[in-house]
């Protein structure tokens, strides 16, 4: 890992608030949901290494640093996903893994705006948006029909309506709410402060 100075000023404020972001709970729902899911898939050992007790950052990035379960709880859920993961310690190969976890789950349709970039897990440089990106890949999982555990709520999906000709005339007579009314409409008690008095 390169060595970074801390920060003074606006980088050092900026790096508090992202430590205020981060939420043990919600961490710690992802780490046992990332432990369900590689148990599913046949990954005792590695389900196993995850501590689910998540109070520090530290806690939640230690065992997902390499990316190695990352890609792995992917192929479960997406079997193939990940063509190869890398177990070399090289920091090259460390970033190759979690990039290729990356681009598996825009893949699958997780949106590029709810992940996090490698940087964030492997220098643990904004671990609250390594969590959302965790919640973002449950949340798509749902939709893709991994019948396993679940996380955080279920993705929305489209709800087309169609109308008939008669009823989009029907609906072309009547103002809209928004566009407000002029039922009932007057000026009658609309004084502000004094009147004005004109004497000759």
């Amino acid at each position: 890992m390169a060595y970074r100075p801390k920060g003074f000023g606006l980088s050092a404020e900026l790096a508090r608030k992202k430590e205020r972001k981060f939420d043990p709970d919600l961490a710690s729902d992802c780490a046992e949901w990332i432990r369900v899911v590689l148990d599913d898939g046949g990954y005792e050992e590695e389900a196993n290494s995850i501590n689910i007790d998540v109070e520090t950052p530290a806690d939640f990035i230690k065992p997902l640093k390499d990316g190695i379960i990352l890609c792995k709880v992917l192929n479960v859920i997406k079997p193939g996903s990940v063509k190869k993961i890398n177990t070399s310690k090289a920091a090259f190969k460390i970033m190759e893994n979690i990039e290729q976890f990356l681009n598996g789950c825009q893949n699958i349709g997780v949106k590029k705006l709810d992940m996090f970039q490698s940087v964030d897990l492997y220098e643990a440089q904004n671990v609250p948006q390594v969590v959302n990106g965790i919640v973002a890949l449950g949340r798509k999982a749902q939709s893709l029909g991994y019948d396993g555990a679940s996380l955080g709520p279920t993705e929305s999906s489209i709800n087309k309506r169609e109308f008939t000709p008669e009823q989009l005339r029907a609906g072309q007579g009547i103002i809209g709410l928004q566009a407000g009314s002029n039922r009932g409409a007057s000026q009658a008690g609309l004084n502000f402060g004094k009147t004005r008095a004109i004497i000759d």
